[in-house]
């Protein structure tokens, strides 16, 4: 393939740059050499990995690979591809931070859910290696086995929960069969209700699957019984899941951050909508995420508006440093009208190195970056990589996805309305949904020329999703080639403000109590309410909890926002303690109780000094009623002995 170093050297200045034509052969010492050197060092070839790897196992700096042969020089227009391989090692250059891991461990122990002899042959076939039982549903005609070599029940699974190594199982229809049972299994009398505890299930059942994204859960393995080879891949990939297992730990999660509940009220629920394994669920004033049973799709993280889900596979902020570095040294190098290609290690590597080896291999424009799901990337990656410089942004899908793809098209649409909204023409941020590197190929050189900003962002920051969000906005504002203030947003958007109605507000401050950021603020000297437009999540806490419901979200962008004060929302005259002059609530609101109830009600019957308690603080009402030895029922036609224990208790019974 054709190396181009100047544009490489352009792109990467402050790097020494070396090219040979068989390094890991005729070469290898130089490679030798080098590694002996200390600072960072980048080998452009994965293909001969183990063997750079092996070769300076001693090295305390280890090593960085790019790939620049697939994903750039093997190309039809691979000669101008100089700027892109530039890119590619500028953006491995970007260190990854470690990530925590979850261990999952499984004795062996596998449930085979079947309904015929199939299910029995596949246990025959891992009797040796794991402990196995195999539960047949509604069997017909199935001939017993001369010997018992493992369990054969029959039960028909109701529900499943649990992940690799504690699955548990509650079954309907369960039975054991008859040692006598001769030409047919015949079975003793079912039940209902029993549970089953396992390591692994194989489903051979033919019906739907146990799990929700059942191709994401691990240890739960599932295949058509008419299928030979895929009961056969099934099989063998269960004899191996024995013993102790690490996963990543694809999520952190803030419980403080999180905006889900306030007192029993509902408000974010974004994450427990988009999760396909059901890894999310509410505890209390927040959710929890099962990091056994996540499968790291970041669909949660990419929509977390307070940050609370952060996705640490890398995480939001070291991902716009590759992007940085990618564009940047790209636009360095003397490359055009960048378009970025977001996909995933098992689906798109494969798409990539197939296009490369058997066709014209990707436009020298198209800079690919490998990412672990690409439903983890939120709109701060694709505002920034549009800051950075990049013309289009298309995320590789497969034609069938393992899971639902809410979220990403969520994503999608709060960017394309950024765009519009800025001035960006053409069609920006979009998917390409292939299984076949034709399909990938036709739909990148399909992409026509964009124009990027004008001059690209240099920024680098650091920290929460939120924050990485904010700065991205305000320096694509910047640089856009229509700059708007207030731009509308989809429903859902993480960013916007709240109406209210004046009228029907009573100033009650519910709405502040439960604010999760402080968006909504008053003021503890007068009755006023207060927001803050670049606070606001758009969590909805305040909505559900208005008693009067006179809030509503409304999702936007303005991007004076985060130089704005604190807008007044609403304000009145404060009410004033009669009796020592302290502010101590809303004067409208007091003066509305009061005139509801005098005369009204029989404890305050009109012109009566009691109503003078409903204009004191809170204070100097017990003052006063201890002073004058206050008592409610006084001069009233309506007393009503007072209410004992015994009274609460009959209630009680009565209501169960």
């Amino acid at each position: 393939m054709h190396l181009d170093t100047a544009a490489i050297r352009r792109g990467c200045p402050s790097c020494d740059i070396r090219s040979f034509r068989h390094l890991c052969g005729a070469e290898i010492d130089h490679f030798r050499s080098a590694a002996k050197a200390g600072g960072p060092l980048t080998v452009a070839c994965t293909q001969q990995a183990a063997q750079f790897s092996g070769e300076a196992c001693e090295r305390p700096d280890g090593i960085t690979f790019a790939n620049i042969r697939e994903t750039a020089g093997w190309a039809r227009d691979g000669a101008q591809a100089g700027p892109k391989m530039a890119a590619l090692l500028a953006a491995a250059s970007v260190a990854i931070p470690d990530y925590p891991l979850v261990t999952l461990s499984s004795d062996g122990v596998i449930l085979i859910y079947g309904r015929d002899e199939a299910a029995i042959e596949a246990g025959q076939l891992l009797a040796d290696h794991l402990d196995v039982t195999v539960m047949l549903k509604q069997p017909q005609g199935v001939t017993p086995s001369a010997a018992t070599v493992f369990p054969i029940v029959k039960g028909t699974i109701r529900n499943a929960k649990g992940h690799f190594g504690a699955f548990e199982l509650t079954i309907d229809d369960y039975a054991r069969p008859h040692p006598s049972s001769r030409d047919r299994f015949i079975f003793e009398t079912p039940r209902n209700g029993a549970l089953s505890r396992c390591d692994l299930v194989l489903d051979l059942s033919g019906g739907m699957p146990l799990f929700p994204a059942h191709d994401l859960r691990d240890g739960y393995l599932r295949a058509d019984p008419g299928d030979p080879a895929a009961m056969l891949r099934a099989v063998l990939k269960a004899r191996d899941l024995v013993g102790s297992f690490d996963k990543p730990k694809y999520v952190n999660f803030t419980a403080a951050l999180c905006a889900h509940s306030r007192s029993e009220r509902i408000g974010c629920h974004r994450c427990l909508d988009l999760c396909p394994t059901g890894a999310i669920t509410p505890a209390g004033d927040h959710v929890t995420v099962n990091a056994e049973v996540c499968a790291g799709c970041g669909q949660c993280a990419a929509a977390c508006p307070t940050g609370a889900a952060a996705y640490a596979l890398p995480p939001a902020d070291t991902q716009l440093h590759r992007l940085r570095a990618m564009l940047l040294t790209y636009h360095d190098a003397g490359g055009t009208q960048p378009v970025l290609l977001f996909h995933d290690g098992q689906h798109g590597d494969a798409l990539i190195d197939a296009l490369a080896r058997h066709g014209d291999g990707l436009p020298a424009n198209v800079l690919p970056c490998a990412v672990n799901e690409v439903t983890q990337l939120g709109l701060e990656a694709v505002v920034a990589a549009f800051a950075y410089g990049a013309a289009a942004v298309r995320f590789l899908l497969r034609a069938r996805p393992l899971h639902d793809l809410t979220g990403l098209s969520q994503t999608i649409a709060m960017a394309g309305a950024v765009l519009t909204g800025l001035g960006f023409a053409g069609r920006r941020v979009a998917t390409i949904e292939a299984d076949d590197p034709g399909a990938l190929d036709a739909a990148l050189r399909a992409i026509e020329p964009l124009a990027t900003v004008g001059q690209p962002a240099t920024f680098r920051t650091v920290g929460k999703r939120r924050d990485l969000l904010r700065f991205a906005l305000g320096e694509l504002h910047r640089a856009a080639p229509s700059p708007t203030d207030v731009i509308a947003l989809p429903q859902g958007a993480p960013l916007g403000a709240v109406s209210v109605n004046i009228e029907g507000c009573t100033l009650c401050l519910s709405c502040v109590s439960v604010c999760p950021t402080g968006a909504l603020r008053d003021d503890p000297e007068r009755p006023v309410l207060k927001f803050v437009e670049d606070a606001c999540v758009q969590c909805g806490l305040c909505q559900s909890t208005c008693p009067e419901r006179v809030i509503t979200l409304t999702p936007q962008i303005d991007f004076r926002a985060s130089r704005a004060p604190a807008r007044v929302i609403k304000e009145e005259e404060p009410a004033l303690c009669v009796r020592c002059g302290k502010p101590f609530g809303v004067k409208s609101t007091i003066d509305r109780v009061t005139a509801k109830l005098e005369g009204r009600h029989w404890m305050y019957p009109a012109g009566d000094k009691r109503l003078d308690a409903l204009r004191m603080c809170a204070d100097c009402r017990v003052i006063t009623m201890n002073e004058q030895q206050f008592d409610p029922f006084a001069g009233t036609t309506e007393r009503a002995p007072p209410r004992t224990t015994d009274d609460y208790l009959r209630q009680r019974d009565s209501k169960s």
